[in-house]
């Protein structure tokens, strides 16, 4: 690693090289993530499983792996970065390739929702915001963004692609595929991935030659820097509104549309290609989104921000049932300012996360606010599945889901608005 940072030294700061590292990690994570949405209906078909028992194993994929966010940043924090990171890829990889021998829905309950979601959980939102705050001191919204957006060119690569060898051999072959793209992202984490600027005798980008020194990795056990982040951050309103807002953010997003959107698609006759295709349009026009608001959350309020996003977001939601009945411009219209928008709250959420918590603290407070997020994201899938299940349509949970991101447009002014509570550690 010394001879890249070298080698790339005089031209740009390697804090950008550890960014396209961990861009492309996340990138793969992403399409593992988005690989059960394709196979919902294959395996309906070929074992008549029902829609809401593949939600459940889906929503106990998309809860494990936010529930794995603190302790993931807590294992960063104590062992490192590249061993943690690796250790969850090969999990990811031997769970994804086991699961073409499933016949039974405790198996995939097992393998995609344990097995994988656990994994999935460590190259997550809490990985970028450990990569952010130690890597750099100005920048980050931008940073922070460009990591963020990986999660929609996931679904951009993968989706179409996968669903096009679903449609046409099976769902099998497409995990084979999905297991080969995360063995791939190995190599550049074991030749690429130091663990903080000091290894390479750098300072994060933008910070001055007369900062304090980082303190060194505490030596305590995971579980315990995990918990007491949360026993700390726990005892102020800012957590629990970062929390909320987070939650009903997974609800809007990863649970409600990522899961049934192409499913969605299905029930208005569409193919899952073009119902695929729908959702990699959308994190085409995500990329730019997500990666613009970082550049935003560097110079205007977050907290304006997020109210924008979620208020936007609520009437993209309320519309969609609208839109398959509008020719031509209903469903691009849908893609184009949902897509904008579906995860670019990470950026200014973390910020604020880091406003109150300080860079030290904060990526492990922003893991247990990543968990609401996830939670939230759980209880959609289950129960947009339910719904569907039992009323024949997805009308009815796409205006809960839009009623839910208004609440939060109002939630989110409130982040910040005080003095830190006492116990709370701001940033030096």
């Amino acid at each position: 690693m010394n001879w890249a940072a070298r080698r790339l030294g005089g031209r740009f700061h390697y804090g950008w090289v550890v960014v396209a590292v961990v861009f492309f990690v996340l990138l793969a994570a992403a399409g593992t993530r988005a690989t059960p949405s394709v196979m919902m209906i294959p395996l309906e078909h070929q074992f008549g499983w029902s829609r809401a028992t593949i939600s459940l194993a889906i929503s106990v994929n998309i809860a494990l792996y936010g529930l794995m966010g603190p302790f993931a940043a807590a294992a960063m924090q104590r062992f490192g970065v590249r061993p943690t990171l690796l250790t969850a890829l090969v999990t990811m990889a031997a769970g994804v390739a086991l699961s073409s021998m499933m016949t039974h829905p405790w198996q995939m309950i097992l393998v995609w929702g344990v097995m994988v979601g656990g994994a999935t959980g460590v190259a997550a939102l809490s990985l970028s915001a450990t990569i952010v705050t130690r890597w750099f001191t100005t920048h980050r919204g931008l940073a922070m963004g460009i990591l963020t957006a990986s999660s929609a060119t996931g679904q951009l690569v993968f989706l179409p692609f996968l669903a096009a060898i679903a449609e046409k051999y099976g769902w099998q072959p497409v995990v084979f595929v999905v297991a080969a793209a995360l063995a791939v992202v190995v190599l550049p984490v074991i030749l690429l991935l130091p663990e903080r600027p000091a290894n390479l005798s750098l300072r994060p980008f933008g910070e001055a030659h007369d900062a304090p020194v980082a303190p060194p990795a505490p030596q305590q056990n995971p579980l315990k820097i995990a918990f007491d982040a949360l026993f700390s951050a726990s005892k102020t309103r800012d957590f629990w509104l970062l929390f909320f807002s987070f939650f009903i953010c997974g609800a809007s997003t990863n649970g409600y549309v990522g899961t049934h959107l192409i499913a969605m698609c299905g029930d208005y006759g569409m193919t899952e290609v073009q119902g695929a295709s729908l959702l990699a349009t959308m994190g085409i026009f995500d990329l730019f989104g997500t990666t613009l608001s970082g550049w935003l959350s560097d110079r205007f309020n977050s907290r304006v921000l997020l109210f924008w996003y979620y208020g936007l977001r609520g009437l993209s939601l309320i519309y969609l049932p609208h839109a398959f009945g509008i020719d031509f411009f209903g469903l691009p219209v849908f893609a184009v300012f949902y897509g904008l928008d579906w995860i670019a709250t990470v950026p200014p959420t973390v910020r604020l996360a880091t406003d109150v918590y300080g860079k030290e603290r904060a990526p492990i407070v922003f893991g247990w606010v990543v968990a609401g997020h996830q939670l939230g994201a759980a209880f959609a899938a289950y129960g947009a599945g339910l719904l569907r299940s039992s009323l024949g349509t997805y009308t009815v949970a796409s205006m809960i889901s839009g009623g839910l991101c208004l609440v939060a447009a109002l939630l989110v002014l409130r982040i910040n608005r005080r003095p830190r509570a006492v116990g709370v550690q701001p940033a030096a």
